[in-house]
């Protein structure tokens, strides 16, 4: 999904400017758009760029401000990036504007000659002019009681304090001369000055009310926020605001919040209104803890006192040290003191403490990692990117971890290392489009300078628009360039070896990036030879054929739209989802033709903003943001091509939050596909959503009028991806693959399921347990059907002792399915349908491989249950799958080379079971010699002999060796006249044996004497 790709580039963050002594970086913050972001020094702040990064402007605090008003500790942007606000370590906030300066040019590019501007281009993002910023001193406002934590809001700032332990929040200063500013002060006197006192009354909801806010996180996006209290526990909050009469102004609706004990209001006269407000804040603990009952008997020490007695003060390994809220899937990644994450759901509308799930963190070696420093959600929830004390990570939303480092692991150079990330982060920020991770290491006293570092990454294409082209084939997008996997068009053997460079690596083309960073959408054709590109406007393709991308010629064409909703091939026609003035279309483009307005085949106006695309065969799903489900079907004229409207349906009442959509698609019953009407498709059709991180399933159900109404059924909650096979091979039609962070849960026949399901009450709404669950090691990013195959890839480290970084990559792997697929219906007794599946993989060279595992992993899971499933007389357990496999690879002729070479991996414990089954060894070596499989035969001479079933005057390896020679297989003979010397130290056997089968005839002759000697 996410993995850190080639080497960090490394930021200076000491400011050129003369007399100006260098300081250790102790925070870094984003803009809320992230375009710019600031690093703070214990007595400065600077603003920089995003791309490229640079500085824009550095503002320093006097000597004089810094002892009035103390050292700068944490900083925060306001929601409108126009100030800065700065918490100081005496309880201040100091409060900077930014002020834009759009006419004025901060940096000069020099000029160039015309033959050195080819080659000197402009980089991804580097081509729109630099805007000029100042930091303005606007003033400081004091705090009493010990200043906390601070979270700016639109129109005011929200703090806590410790002495008393108090929320608070005061409207911005507005300067009164200005009168531009009117507005704005009349909104802010609207919220007021307001202080929440802690206490058993207001704030019953807290498990222990001794306690202040350290620490305030707020989702923008969901209008919720979430309080980390000193006892280290987590709450959920919301502020419900009433204003005389009136409803709740709170983005959120009374029902969220049902508990009595916590309905009581803070009542505060508002002068501009003229009526009393009723004010109160309601939260649900997301993360508790025991607290062992020696620590509860202590006596209770601030943990901001001296520790005169820190022997004996206990600190709370799951104490909350951090937090950070997932808006996309509906969850929030927690951080503890001892180093642990754990992912925990919104709590549910009766205020119940939800369960959360502890995520693993891989430490091989067993180093210190500290605790958790910095938490941040990619901004399309996918990957969660952690900073330790020693270390970082990232982990995927179904907490895989895609890729950690806690110090390296050969030995470097400590003096000319640079990549100090590597040993611990102090705060970390996704850049836009998520293909670089700014991080923030530790300050070194060794080094001042050489703290800020961004990791480049290479991200799954579906990651931006999960469309079942874009699983077909595994697709990487990075920063400039596209990587698509070309192993499904290689011979086998090189699908499954992990040294073939199967990666085809297309460059973005410069103009293009220079000003349309970063990419927000990308698109694979379902043959892999088409890709479009869509940036921040306009949108460009590529055909791997002609090896040339199409762009715009206008520019100014170009400009007009921008792409949201995603972008799909249907052979040679692009179809994009488009914004142009703010109207919402549906364009159709042609590859053959050139990109212009001019050239667009078709046009359709849609009421809504489009969430999502998805293409099955021809039929094109559109899904908007008034949760409407369009259904169109692509028409072919003697002409051009056009979209015809089938129908609609809503979905209201079904799906709450439209834009929490991520996959879509439908299944259509077999007798539709074969007699009806496509155009009559939306009204029978199973349709098949990822919402947030659910998979369910939407089916149909006509009521009494005919009206179509939809029963949903969840399959599976954190479901990263998923893949659907509709058609092709038979029984893995209409499957659905879905990946969970673990292993990839495979239904077979979902249209079979929804059969069975349906008689089922209409409320009900249960997950569906899988058919089949295949763990991996690795990350999936595409499933090849027609070779059996998952391939994915894992993320890899290196280091060199005569190098100063770490070099990234990702290694590709794969793993066969054929095996965990038959096992499911060989346990069904689904015989013939188990032939049917595997006759379709039987050309693969690895077939008999798969076979092999398959047998493999049956005789060792029944193993243990051999006396439960034998009973009294001998005769097998009807339960036992074994007998079933066995019969099943009798279909097949690699049948006695699987038994074989099952039984040379397994232990000589489990023979006894598995030839009581197949056969005795005996008879399957005639066999093998009677069909002239003559090295099958040799494996099960060594069979016969572990078994000791061979003669002593070792008439099978004689009569074996006399048909090897008859046959000049001259490698299987030099093999058994080694066995033969090893099972008798005389050499009696081998003298024997020559003289029975003539060898030494041969070798006087001359014939066979380089053969026997050059035999390796």
């Amino acid at each position: 999904m996410y993995f850190p790709t080639s080497a960090a580039r490394q930021l200076s963050t000491v400011p050129a400017l003369p007399n100006l002594p260098p300081e250790s970086v102790i925070c870094l913050c984003p803009s809320p758009r992230k375009a710019l972001f600031c690093t703070l020094t214990r007595n400065g702040v600077t603003v920089w760029r995003i791309r490229p990064p640079a500085v824009l402007a550095y503002l320093s605090r006097t000597p004089t401000s810094v002892i009035d008003h103390g050292e700068n500790i944490d900083v925060q942007w306001s929601p409108d990036s126009s100030r800065l606000v700065i918490r100081t370590s005496e309880s201040y906030l100091v409060l900077v504007s930014v002020v834009f300066k759009p006419e004025e040019t901060v940096y000069q590019a020099p000029p160039t000659p015309l033959s050195a501007q080819r080659i000197f281009l402009a980089g991804p993002g580097e081509g729109l002019p630099f805007q000029s910023i100042g930091l303005v001193f606007e003033g400081v406002v004091r705090v009493d009681g010990t200043l906390l934590s601070v979270s700016p809001r639109r129109h005011h700032v929200l703090f806590s304090t410790k002495n008393p332990p108090t929320i608070q929040r005061i409207p911005w200063p507005v300067d009164a001369e200005d009168g531009t500013q009117a507005e704005m002060r009349k909104k802010n006197q609207q919220h007021g000055y307001d202080t929440w006192i802690f206490n058993d009354h207001d704030f019953s909801w807290f498990i222990d009310t001794d306690v202040s806010v350290v620490q305030i996180l707020h989702s923008r996006t969901m209008g919720i926020e979430t309080w980390i209290t000193s006892d280290g526990r987590a709450y959920f909050v919301r502020l419900h605001e009433n204003l005389g009469s009136e409803r709740s102004t709170s983005a959120l609706t009374d029902d969220d919040a049902t508990q009595d004990e916590a309905n009581h209001h803070r009542m505060s006269f508002d002068s501009t209104s003229g009526a009393y407000s009723h004010k109160s804040w309601r939260g649900t603990c997301v993360h508790d803890f025991e607290t062992p009952r020696w620590v509860q008997k202590q006596r209770r020490i601030d943990p901001d006192e001296p520790l005169h007695q820190g022997d004996r003060v206990y600190k709370e390994p799951r104490r909350v040290v951090a937090m950070a809220i997932n808006s996309k899937f509906s969850f929030i990644a927690i951080g503890t003191y001892s180093g642990g994450l754990e992912f925990t759901n919104f709590p549910s509308q009766e205020g119940v403490t939800p369960k959360s799930q502890s995520i693993y963190v891989p430490n091989p070696y067993n180093r210190q990692i500290g605790e958790v420093c910095a938490l941040e959600w990619s901004s399309d929830g996918y990957v969660l990117a952690v900073g330790w004390k020693h270390g970082w990570g990232i982990f995927s939303v179904g907490g895989r971890c895609l890729a950690s480092g806690f110090g390296v692991d050969d030995l470097v150079d400590e003096d000319r290392f640079q990549d100090a990330f590597m040993y611990g982060v102090r705060n970390l920020f996704w850049a836009p489009g998520n293909y670089e991770l700014v991080v923030l290491a530790q300050s070194s006293p060794r080094k001042i300078d050489g703290q800020l570092f961004v990791i480049p990454f290479a991200k799954s294409a579906t990651t931006g628009q999960h469309s079942p082209d874009n699983t077909r084939y595994a697709f990487l997008q990075m920063d400039d360039r596209a990587l698509v996997y070309r192993g499904a068009d290689q011979p086998d053997m090189s699908v499954i070896n992990p040294e073939s460079d199967v990666w085809q690596h297309i460059k973005i083309p410069q103009s293009y990036l220079a000003t349309n960073w970063p990419i927000q959408y990308s698109s694979l054709s379902s043959d892999g030879r088409l890709i479009a590109i869509a940036g921040r406007r306009g949108l460009i393709h590529y055909s791997s054929t002609s090896g040339r991308w199409k762009m715009f010629n206008d520019e100014q064409q170009e400009q007009a739209f921008v792409v949201k909703g995603g972008l799909l091939w249907f052979h040679h026609v692009l179809i994009a989802a488009v914004e142009v003035a703010r109207t919402y279309q549906v364009r159709l483009y042609s590859r053959d033709m050139e990109l212009s307005n001019q050239n667009v085949l078709h046009r359709e106006v849609l009421p809504s903003q489009v969430v999502i695309l998805s293409l099955v065969d021809n039929s094109l799903l559109v899904y908007t943001a008034d949760n409407t489900l369009f259904h169109f079907l692509i028409v072919p004229t003697a002409e051009t091509i056009k979209l015809h409207l089938c129908g609609s349906i809503t979905f209201n009442g079904i799906i709450s939050a439209p834009s929490a959509v991520r996959m879509l698609s439908w299944m259509i019953p077999s007798a539709q596909k074969q007699l009806g009407d496509p155009v009559d498709d939306l009204s029978v059709a199973t349709v098949l959503m990822v919402v947030g991180g659910q998979l369910i399933l939407l089916r149909p159900r006509k009521s009494a009028n005919q009206e179509v109404k939809y029963d949903m059924q969840i399959f599976a909650d954190r479901i990263e991806f998923c893949w659907i096979h509709l058609r092709g091979i038979g029984t893995l039609e209409n499957s659905l693959w879905g990946y969970d962070g673990q292993g990839i849960r495979v239904w077979l026949n979902a249209l079979a399921i929804e059969t069975r399901q349906g008689d089922k009450d209409d409320d009900k709404s249960e997950n569906v347990k899988e058919s089949v669950n295949i763990p991996l090691d690795f990350y999936p990013l595409s499933v090849l059907m027609d070779k059996g195959i998952i391939i994915g890839a894992e993320h890899e480290a290196a280091t060199r002792s005569n190098l100063s970084f770490v070099m990234f990559r990702h290694a590709t792997s794969s793993h066969l399915f054929l095996h965990h697929i038959l096992r499911f219906l060989l346990g069904n007794r689904q015989v013939k349908e188990a032939v049917t599946f595997a006759a379709h993989y039987k050309e693969l060279v690895y077939f008999a491989h798969a076979l092999e595992i398959l047998l493999h992993t049956v005789v060792e899971s029944e193993a243990t249950l051999e006396s439960e499933s034998e009973s009294e007389d001998g005769e097998i357990a009807p339960d036992a799958v074994l007998p079933t496999v066995v019969e099943f690879l009798d279909h097949f002729d690699a049948a006695l080379d699987v038994v074989v070479g099952c039984a040379r991996k397994t232990e000589l414990t489990r023979w006894r079971r598995l030839f009581s089954i197949v056969g005795n060894p005996k008879s399957l070596f005639e066999t093998c010699l009677a069909s002239q499989r003559l090295k099958t035969a040799g494996s099960y001479l060594l069979v016969l002999h572990n078994l000791e079933q061979l003669d002593e005057d070792n008439d099978d390896a004689v009569r074996l060796l006399k048909s090897a020679v008859d046959g000049k297989d001259w490698q299987l003979c030099r093999e058994l006249l080694r066995f033969l010397h090893s099972v008798d130290d005389t050499g009696a056997a081998l003298r024997k044996a020559l003289s029975k089968t003539n060898v030494v005839s041969f070798i006087e002759d001359g014939e066979v004497v380089s053969n026997l000697s050059s035999s390796p």
